[in-house]
């Protein structure tokens, strides 16, 4: 999408076939895809669930199924599929989505006091510029009291308790770039997305993404070269969080060919080196260590995505500076 800089989500190389401007060869699909959300970059190392870089679980429908049947799968994937406690799961709804509220009543196990209507805000997703959107439903999972408040009934969910694992999509409508619907898509269909970190963290029973089998290694790479230990300073906590994240950016990055400059998607590879530096100064460390780093990503990722092992020359020669 020429609009966009960076693949913020799973849908954006679908806009074609979900504005009908293009036939697909398939009226489904599914993906795992790489994404990256500049909105978040500055969150990134405040909370326990933000990243940068994300693989995005997607299953996507082209004018095939629609509410009525992806609502019931979702239910079956994360229950059956995944083995989640449905007591712990709640649903949402837009606020005026009467269907998908009565759906979820009717042809899921969720609780009918699990099921919460919400605004635009919260449940109508779009790519914040001009093309496909529709109203959303999400899945939240219950992590329990150790991860803040119980809900009272009222009022927001905490977000670090009850962690949004699923995002189904109802791709209905279109908009224009300030954001007002200017029609319905020819041919209603679906978008969902899971992160992969989110549901690996509820999967391996730990705590946060950075905690899981593709980050843990880094944030120990993390905690070796600065001398820092995580779990014990909110602080340093934050620092070693960043140094996590950001060097599977900049890997996954410069392997699809991002130089870092002053303008565009370079500017954006620029910031994460900056905010990486950074905070690897205030851990006290003035040595460079970004190789280090992105090596164990190389390492990781390697194997499953082969662009980052056939450059990996090329990141540690640009993250060295």
């Amino acid at each position: 999408d020429p609009t966009l800089l960076l693949t913020i989500a799973g849908m954006v190389q679908f806009n074609q076939y979900f504005l009908g401007q293009n036939v697909s060869v398939t009226t489904r699909a599914t993906t795992v895809q790489q994404c990256f959300r500049t909105v978040d970059l500055d969150e990134v190392g405040r909370t326990t669930r933000h990243l940068t870089f994300f693989e995005m679980l997607g299953n996507f429908s082209f004018g095939d199924y629609f509410k009525a049947e992806v609502i019931p799968w979702a239910w079956e994937l994360v229950t059956t599929g995944l083995g989640l406690e449905p007591d712990r799961l709640f649903a949402t709804v837009f606020l005026t989505d009467d269907d998908a509220a009565r759906m979820w009543a009717d042809s899921t196990g969720v609780a009918k006091d699990h099921i919460l209507r919400r605004d635009g805000k919260d449940n109508f997703w779009s790519m914040g510029v001009a093309g496909p959107c529709g109203p959303c439903s999400e899945l939240l999972y219950d992590r329990g009291e150790a991860f803040g408040a119980t809900w009272d009934g009222a009022g927001k969910l905490d977000d670090e308790r009850y962690l949004e694992i699923w995002n189904l999509v109802f791709m209905q409508h279109t908009q224009d770039d300030e954001g007002n619907i200017v029609g319905d898509l020819p041919r209603p269909s679906v978008d969902t997305g899971a992160g992969l970190e989110r549901i690996a963290a509820i999967l391996q029973g730990v705590r946060t993404a950075f905690e899981t089998d593709t980050l843990a290694p880094v944030l120990k790479a993390a905690e070796a070269v600065t001398g820092a230990s995580y779990g014990h300073d909110a602080t340093s906590d934050m620092s070693l969080r960043v140094l996590a994240d950001h060097p599977r950016s900049m890997a996954t990055l410069i392997a699809d060919g991002v130089i870092p400059s002053n303008e565009g998607r370079g500017y954006v590879l620029r910031r994460l080196i900056r905010r990486a530096v950074r905070h690897a100064r205030l851990l006290g460390v003035d040595r460079a260590l970004l190789t280090d780093l992105t090596g164990v990503v190389v390492d990781l990722f390697g194997p499953v995505y082969p662009e980052v092992a056939r450059n990996a020359e090329l990141i540690t020669r640009i993250v060295a500076g």
